[in-house]
This record gives C-alpha cells, structure tokens and sequence, in this order.
C-alpha cells in the first residue's frame, strides 16, 4: 500500500507531447531515490489525456516491449499480469518475469484482463487497446483504469488502414527512451528510468562505433512465408539501418511491415538478411531455422547472394518492433557486418 506524503505541485514537460502534472515528493524522497514515490500524474498520450491517481500497484502490460520495460525498471512486484508475447523474456529479466502472472501468451479477453483488478493499463500497440484487440481504452477508462500506449505506435504513424500501419515520419530511439521515461514518472522511479536510458544510449554507441556500412543492403524479413513481412523504411528496423548506415532494400515503402512477394524480394537481392526468430505461432515460418530453410529451397530465393554467402542475421521478434530491443538488434547487426567484412 502507498502511504501518502506531503508534496508539491509541479509541471514538467518532457520531451516531445507528454506534459506530466505530478504532484510528487521533491530531492529525497522515495520517487527521487527509485522507491515508489506518491502523487498525481496527469499527461497526453496519443492524444488521450490520462490521470494516474498515484503510482500503480496492479499494473497490466498488454504486450511484451511494455513489459520488458516496466521489469527493466524492476517493477515486477507492481505488476498484476503481462500478455502477447513473441519471444523468450529478454536476458537478465528471467527471474523477474517469472514473479508476474502470465495472462495469455497472445491476446488476452478483456474480463481476464479486468480479473486482475489491475490499477494501471499498458500496451505497445494500437491495435492491442482498440476493437478487435482487448478493448477499446474507453472501456478501461470507464471503469476508471488509465491507460498507456507505446508513442512508438502513434507519433509520427498511420494506423487507420488495415496492416500494420504506415509511417508519416521516421521513427528514432528517443520516441523509445521517451517511452521509458513516461513509464518511469508514472510509477516515481524516474532516476530508474535515466539510468536504463543511460545504459541503452552507451550500448548502441559501443555497437556503431566505427561503422559505415554506407554501400550495404539489407532486408528485415519478420515472419509469414506465403506472403512475407518484410520492414518498410521507418519502423525500428529503419532506426537500426540508419544508425549503422547500411540501406534498407525496401526503404522506398512507408508501410510499417509491408507484405511483398518473393520474386520482388529476389529482384532487391540484399547483401544481408536480418531474419526475426519468433517463437509464437501464429503465422508460417515463424522461427528462423523455417525461414532459412525455405529461403534455401525455394527456386526464386536460393540464388540471392545473401543466401547462397548464408550472410543471415537472427533477430528476435522484440528487437525488430520499436523498443528497448531495438538497441539488440542494432548490436547484432553491426556484429554480422563486421564478421561478414562489410562495415567498411
């Protein structure tokens, strides 16, 4: 339970859209030093205006990039339940995760969701938190739970055609540490937050370090085999193209996750494949060991270059969506470029 503490009222205004009214405890308190800190924290997000009375309790993460954030922030014994998951639990949050309830390993009703009593809300995708997905926000703000949603999804993007969506401008990785900071102020762990922040900036720094990787092609393929996947130009897979200067074969594409056909594919014919290792089950050729398989077999892919040199670089899902992942994959793929002789 919160015990509450004198505070005073402040505003702040963070970068980009979120303008946070926290009326929390200043220099010394629990928020300050990473505890749980009391107050008030009213904000837009995605052009909904949220109340978070005081720092969850019974928090729900809908999708696996939220909650790898909130154990990240070592949350995990303020969490009621995580849903939708893609892959195993990021490395060094296995024993954290392990303290949650797993609500589904997909797309969880909204009464289980509700059987939680959960206090707190929060979703990567739009999609996740509209119809045809758990619910509708309204649904939860009604019964008085706030909601979060990853602004990866929707500064910057299209969602209301079917797909994926479409990309109006480039994503970068300060929407994400945005999104780390945003979760950290709502559950008053912001010095938490800066020091994850910290730690991802120092790691992609490290990993681009000397690289350029300007006349290298690559492909994201992320899962289906009759009618891929493959990564539009400005998604999380554009963040790790652009940092590390190689080109994206279909960066002419504003589509998030455009589905194009093989013999197009076979016609970019990159230098390298990034191929998205899942181990849910919900589309064909989800892992990666099935994607190389085909590609290997097939007569309109097995004689691209990237394929016949076995120049693969195995992703998870999570790395290839916009979140903290993304600073994984921007690591393994400077790592193949620079093992496959074309980082420059």
């Amino acid at each position: 339970m919160h015990v509450s503490r004198p505070a005073r009222c402040s505003v702040l205004l963070l970068t980009g859209s979120l303008l946070l009214t926290a009326c929390g405890s200043d220099s010394g308190s629990s928020a300050r030093s990473g505890g749980s800190g009391a107050g008030a924290v009213t904000f837009d997000n995605c052009g909904q205006k949220v109340t978070v009375a005081a720092p969850p309790e019974q928090a729900v993460s809908l999708n696996q990039g939220t909650t790898e954030i909130l154990l990240s922030l070592g949350l995990a014994d303020r969490m009621a339940g995580t849903a939708t998951w893609t892959d195993p639990v990021m490395e060094g949050l296995e024993k954290a995760n392990a303290e949650v309830p797993r609500l589904a390993d997909n797309q969880p009703s909204f009464e289980k969701v509700l059987a939680t009593e959960p206090d707190f809300v929060a979703s990567s995708f739009t999609s996740t938190l509209d119809r045809g997905g758990v619910a509708p926000r309204e649904k939860f703000e009604e019964l008085g739970v706030p909601t979060y949603l990853s602004p990866a999804d929707c500064e910057g993007k299209d969602n209301s055609g079917d797909g994926d969506g479409s990309r109006t401008k480039p994503l970068d990785m300060e929407t994400v540490y945005r999104e780390v900071r945003e979760l950290a102020r709502v559950f008053g762990v912001e010095e938490r937050g800066e020091r994850l922040v910290d730690r991802l900036k120092s790691r992609v720094a490290k990993a681009t370090s000397g690289i350029r990787a300007g006349s290298t092609t690559v492909l994201y393929w992320f899962a289906n085999q009759e009618s891929p996947y493959m990564a539009g130009c400005c998604g999380a897979p554009g963040i790790i193209s652009n940092v590390l200067g190689a080109k994206n074969v279909f960066d002419d594409s504003t589509q998030e996750w455009p589905q194009i056909n093989w013999e197009t594919v076979a016609d970019r014919d990159p230098d390298v494949l990034v191929i998205g290792d899942l181990t849910r089950k919900s589309q064909t050729a989800e892992s990666a060991a099935k994607k190389i398989a085909f590609l290997e077999s097939n007569p309109v892919t097995k004689n691209m270059k990237a394929v016949k040199e076995k120049r693969y670089v195995l992703l998870s899902g999570q790395a290839m969506n916009p979140t903290i992942r993304t600073v994984e994959g921007v690591e393994k793929v400077a790592a193949a470029l620079r093992a496959y002789g074309l980082a420059g």
